[in-house]
Formats: C-alpha cells, sequence, structure tokens
C-alpha cells in the first residue's frame, strides 16, 4: 500500500496549488487524478492579478500562451461598456498541467471510488493510505462524494449550465467581450480571445431559471454563434460540450477531521461571473496551510464577486504594466 502525508485527489487549480505550498514545506504529498496531463479542460480560462500575486508567478517566464487585457468590454443589451483593467487568459490544457509540474509532487493516474477513514487517517481503494486528505477533484469529486455529499448538499438553483467551445482561430478582436442576459439568458456569453491564435466562446446560465422560464441553452448558443458569425469569428465551426457546476452558496462544512474540500468540490465559484480558478486555488492554499501551521480552514471570504474584483483591478493597471510590457502576445492599449 502507497502511503503518504497529505493525498489530494484531482490535479487541477486547486489540488496543484495545495501540492504546491505543501511541498515548499517540506511535506510528503502524493496527488491522485482519474486523467493524465495535460488533459483537456473546457474553461473560458480567466486568471486574475490575485491569481497572480498568490501564486507568486512571473508572467514574463510563463512558457504557454497568456494574453493580457487592457480593458473588458461589457454588453448590456445595445449599451456596451469599456472597463479598463488588467485580466488575462490561459489555455486551461497547458496552465493546469503547469501547475502541476511547478508544484514538484509526485502524481498517479487513479480513477478514486471509495474512501475509509480509520484512526491512523484514511484508505483509497485500498491501495493508498494517507494522513491528511485533500478533494480537489471538481463538481464530481470523490472526496466530496464520500465525505462531505451528506454535511454539504447541492442546492439545485445555484447550478449553472453551460456550452463552450475552444478552437484554433486567427481572431482579430483581440479584447474580451461579455454579453449579460442576451435573448433573455438568466446568464451571460463569452468571447475570450487566447494568445497565438486560440479562442474561447461559450454560454451559461443557472439551470432551474432557465428551465422555469422555458429556456433551452441550445437555443441560446445558437444566438451567440449567430452573432459571433456576424461580426466577430465569421467562417468559425464550433462544435460545443457542455457541463455544469456550481456557483458559491452557503458551504457550512469544508473539513471534516482531516479531509478537506477546496474548489468546484465546495462549490466556491463567484455568483455573478461563475469564476471559479480564482476561488479554487486560494482554497488550496488554505488547505495546505491548515495542514503545515495548524490554522483554521475557512473558506467564507475566498470566493468574493468576480465584477468587484475586475472593477478594482482598474487601480492595478499602472503598476501591472510595466511588469507585463516584456510579456509576449501582451495586448496593446
Amino acid at each position: 500500500m502507497r502511503s503518504c502525508e497529505v493525498l489530494i485527489v484531482g490535479g487541477g487549480p486547486a489540488g496543484a496549488a495545495a501540492a504546491w505550498r505543501l511541498r515548499r514545506a517540506g511535506v510528503d504529498v502524493l496527488i491522485l487524478d482519474r486523467e493524465n496531463f495535460p488533459r483537456l479542460k473546457l474553461c473560458a480560462g480567466w486568471i486574475t492579478p490575485e491569481v497572480v500575486r498568490e501564486l507568486e508567478m512571473d508572467v514574463r517566464e510563463y512558457p504557454h500562451r497568456w494574453l493580457t487585457y487592457p480593458r473588458l468590454r461589457m454588453h448590456f443589451g445595445r449599451v456596451q461598456v469599456p472597463v479598463p483593467c488588467v485580466q488575462h487568459s490561459i489555455r486551461r490544457f497547458e496552465f493546469d498541467a503547469w501547475m502541476l509540474e511547478r508544484s514538484g509532487a509526485p502524481v498517479e493516474v487513479h480513477n478514486v471510488r471509495r474512501i475509509v477513514a480509520d484512526a491512523q487517517g484514511y484508505v483509497i481503494d485500498g491501495a493508498y493510505r494517507a494522513r491528511y486528505l485533500i478533494g480537489a477533484g471538481g463538481t464530481r469529486c470523490p472526496v466530496y462524494r464520500e465525505l462531505f455529499r451528506e454535511l454539504n448538499p447541492r442546492a439545485s438553483e445555484l447550478q449553472l449550465v453551460t456550452l463552450e467551445h475552444e478552437l484554433e482561430y486567427d481572431w482579430r478582436e483581440q479584447d474580451c467581450h461579455l454579453w449579460f442576459f442576451a435573448n433573455g439568458l438568466p446568464g451571460y456569453s463569452w468571447y475570450v480571445p487566447k494568445e497565438r491564435g486560440w479562442l474561447n466562446v461559450g454560454v451559461g446560465g443557472i439551470a432551474q431559471r432557465m428551465k422555469g422560464g422555458g429556456h433551452d441553452i441550445r437555443g441560446h448558443w445558437n444566438h451567440l454563434t449567430r452573432m459571433l458569425h456576424a461580426g466577430f469569428a465569421p467562417g468559425a465551426r464550433f462544435e460545443p460540450t457542455g457541463y455544469s457546476y456550481f456557483l458559491r452558496g452557503n458551504v457550512k462544512v469544508v473539513r471534516r477531521d482531516n479531509a478537506f474540500i477546496t474548489g468546484d468540490a465546495a462549490g466556491l465559484a463567484t455568483p455573478d461571473l461563475g469564476e471559479g480558478i480564482g476561488p479554487a486555488i486560494r482554497s488550496g492554499l488554505r488547505a495546505a496551510q491548515a495542514i503545515t501551521a495548524g490554522s483554521d480552514f475557512r473558506l467564507d471570504d475566498v470566493t468574493g464577486k468576480s465584477l468587484t474584483s475586475i472593477l478594482r483591478s482598474m487601480f492595478d493597471r499602472p503598476a501591472r504594466a510595466g511588469a507585463l510590457a516584456g510579456r509576449r502576445g501582451h495586448a496593446s492599449a
């Protein structure tokens, strides 16, 4: 049986961030994930200045696609609001693998099915033993399923469903665009260009509200693609894939003895834009801190609101501009 001090289930941003912090403290860590990395991960790929600081990143040294936006364009009906700010886009295919490698933690491919708690910690599928356990496996995380589901039942009114596609496309419009409530959608749609000819587009809305209003997400996807074909992405061939996750609600229990849940396993995405990368990384770092320092594990304030963060980043702009000026693919103001 393979033994370690901390076993992390899930190698995405929450798990990789926790492993990075733990390894820096000299802790014996093992990550289990059901997939090999790099792996395809649908996501608009939104990175905030807070994430850059929390990961102590030098973006000039980041080896993959990194595009910085000097503004976002928000659409409310026929009204367009340009918001000067500092925000970034990445490809999750690259970013997640980079974070995992940077952590320095060993990774094994394993689909966790059964978790048993005993006096010494946790036994996973009779093959792994650990004193501490971190659930970072996303919405379908087995740590949530086995240890936290009854304590934190999912709230159906917070379920967000999406359709999106990330594709190679020689885009011309380099600003990120967000359309709110278009065609009656209880959510928003997006156009997110990525460095060196990649593009992510998608639509997301609250599942319960769409059903109650007689909406179908496929219809909203069709509305978005017609608009994109007419302007932003003529000739693009879209083949969307869907998934769902949960916005931040009242997460009552995030630690059970020496087991922790983080990221989408805890349902931490921001309630306004559904941004999950920042809360995932923040929660992973806090789980590591709780283990190494014996501090309380609290996630009350890891989520915040994305729009508030965007407006706050307007004041980061001068300070960040110099650091990013030499970055390949940096968008011009």
